[in-house]
């Protein structure tokens, strides 16, 4: 926890000194939290199998960084809470605009069957993908891409749950430290914007834990 504290007041600084309107400290706010985007970009790539077969993760975190770093050139950041959403959003809507050119009728994987690993494949130990990753189900794809677009039209409360929670993988004392509320809100926040999110796919939401 102590490490995560240190972290949060080098961002808020890095941040205090963005809107004072040092333009060196967009980088540093990025080179700051690099490691972690790449673990949300690798986290959040894993529900998008259409994608992962064609993009590295690398790519996808440039790609998605680019946005982020000229979208802060553009919003006023309030806190760190602020920025870990500004860059799951971007981060989100980069992987849909993949989604949608890799799974559009003339995309590049509409008419390119992803195999599974053969048993000898699996016989040499863990596969470098993770599972999710490696599904060739359409109705699982599109029930993911589905998903990540709903969360997006969510009321901002819920939206903040599944930035904080589920593409960031905070724990729920990091989110309710982050956010300035309870842990038991926190959790009920969670429950509700999950109850919410199931109800607005009609009861086909893939399970987010």
């Amino acid at each position: 926890m102590a490490e995560q504290t240190t972290g949060t007041a080098q961002l808020e600084d890095c941040i205090a000194r963005l809107n004072a309107g040092d333009s060196l400290a967009r980088g540093e706010l990025l080179n700051l939290t690099c490691e972690r985007l790449l673990r949300l970009t690798h986290h959040i790539k894993q529900s998008f199998p259409s994608v992962a077969r064609w993009e590295q993760t690398d790519d996808i975190l440039q790609t998605a960084s680019m946005k982020l770093y000229e979208a802060l050139h553009n919003v006023e950041l309030n806190d760190a809470r602020h920025f870990f959403r500004l860059a799951a959003k971007k981060i989100r809507e980069t992987l849909l605009d993949l989604a949608r050119h890799y799974q559009g009728p003339m995309g590049v994987g509409a008419n390119h069957a992803t195999m599974p690993p053969t048993p000898a494949d699996q016989s040499q130990g863990p596969s470098l993908l993770e599972a999710g990753e490696l599904t060739c189900d359409p109705r699982r794809v599109a029930e993911w891409t589905e998903m990540h677009k709903v969360i997006e039209s969510l009321p901002d409360e819920a939206k903040e749950m599944f930035d904080l929670l589920w593409y960031h993988e905070m724990s729920q004392e990091e989110a309710a430290n982050i956010i300035g509320i309870s842990v038991r809100q926190v959790k009920r926040r969670w429950r509700d914007a999950k109850l919410l999110l199931a109800e607005r796919m009609s009861g086909e939401a893939p399970s987010v834990g």
